[in-house]
């Protein structure tokens, strides 16, 4: 089956008693039954609560313009309206804040205000700005080797790298992340954080991981010297929550929750996917409402806004492009650093990006914030991306 638009006739997925259209379990994120299960994980998979705490919901004022019909560039190139451009681009949730004040936020295929939904690498920025508070408390030292808190890690290829090349995305070790090699691994991530079952067909000798945190300890291969090149690897964010939890003692879910969703004061407790032995899936497993992630682009628009440390922001944007590394045709002169995406070295700009068309956008200049929730029909699409760069900055003009 195919995907569908906002526009065009929804399938009746998990719809009637019981449903009759429920998705597979091996394809669950994939379309057309991603534009369901994205907003329904919970259903679909274990997870552990981000508790949101009982300290009042940080309010986020209104000063609504409407952006529907601002002119943009459609994916094809033509012109087209915002409006136009959110249909094209399956947009589940979209908020525009400016000035700390929202001034435009809609929602589409069936999504609400309180509807958690899956971040997909946005977790990664998310676990990283927790990183940052625990740095700034004296709790976490990201110039430490990550054997300093993971010693089973000395028998593996992260033995020597810091838990800054982790955050970085520079240590240098073998990781294929092929989306649609079942083998490659980021397909036995797949396995080993419990989002889908070993493959049918696979090789019934093949030794699948049981949980994340075995398939950590199975990375045995380098592919250059710690810190020499940038170079995405998702595992890297479970090493870091790992050193995260070994630092505080304590699950990855409640020191997000302690040390930044309620601080923040988010409107929604969110949730991570969880694994066999109860392990937070730190690089893509995070659930939340559309504002508490434009929330968490707000403490950074305000350089920290009292919870992250302002040098950790300035941090995050202060990525040194990489020509050796992998290009990225959507962010050409991008850089990545404490697991933010830098949009050029001049605005500093900085995007967290999830798969399947997950954003948090702040930019300094426009002083603006915006967050993109989607459930497009491809992992990654270029054009998809672009579009929605460049009406981010139409947005952003407009604005100012």
């Amino acid at each position: 089956m195919t995907s569908y638009r906002n526009s065009g006739p929804r399938l009746a997925i998990m719809q009637g008693s019981p449903p009759q259209l429920a998705p597979p379990r091996m394809d669950w994120d994939r379309p057309p039954w991603n534009r369901w299960s994205f907003q329904n994980i919970r259903q679909i998979l274990p997870t552990a609560e981000v508790w949101r705490g009982d300290a009042p919901v940080r309010s986020l004022p209104r000063k609504e313009q409407d952006l529907d019909q601002l002119p943009v560039t459609s994916v094809e190139g033509a012109a087209t309206t915002l409006a136009g451009l959110l249909d094209e681009t399956y947009t589940d949730g979209f908020i525009v804040l400016k000035d700390n004040a929202v001034v435009y936020e809609r929602y589409f295929n069936g999504m609400t205000p309180r509807t958690l939904h899956l971040s997909q690498s946005v977790a990664k920025s998310v676990t990283a700005a927790a990183a940052g508070v625990l740095a700034g408390k004296g709790l976490l030292d990201v110039n430490a080797p990550v054997t300093q808190y993971i010693p089973e890690l000395n028998d593996t290829a992260y033995r020597g790298a810091a838990v800054q090349h982790v955050l970085d995305m520079r240590s240098g070790v073998t990781f294929d992340e092929t989306y649609t090699d079942p083998y490659s691994d980021i397909g036995q991530l797949d396995v080993s954080a419990g989002w889908k079952p070993i493959p049918p067909g696979t090789d019934p000798n093949f030794r699948w991981p049981r949980h994340v945190f075995e398939q950590v300890l199975g990375l045995g291969k380098l592919e250059c010297r710690h810190g020499e090149r940038f170079s995405y690897r998702s595992i890297e964010t479970e090493v870091l929550g790992f050193c995260m939890e070994r630092a505080t003692g304590k699950r990855l879910y409640d020191i997000v929750s302690e040390q930044l969703w309620q601080p923040m004061g988010a409107e929604q407790s969110a949730s991570f996917t969880v694994d066999a032995v109860g392990s937070s899936l730190a690089d893509g497993g995070f659930n939340a409402c559309l504002r508490d992630y434009a929330r968490v682009g707000l403490l950074y628009l305000q350089n920290g806004g009292g919870i992250v440390p302002p040098e950790w922001v300035e941090a995050a944007r202060s990525g040194i492009h990489d020509p050796a590394a992998p290009p990225s045709p959507s962010l050409p002169e991008g850089s990545y650093r404490n697991k933010w995406w830098i949009e050029d070295p001049r605005s500093r700009a900085i995007y967290a990006r999830g798969v399947f068309g997950q954003m948090i956008y702040v930019n300094w200049d426009y002083g603006m914030v915006a967050a993109k929730l989607s459930s497009w029909p491809d992992f990654l699409s270029t054009p998809f991306n672009i579009a929605t760069q460049t009406a981010l900055h139409a947005i952003g003009r407009r604005l100012s």
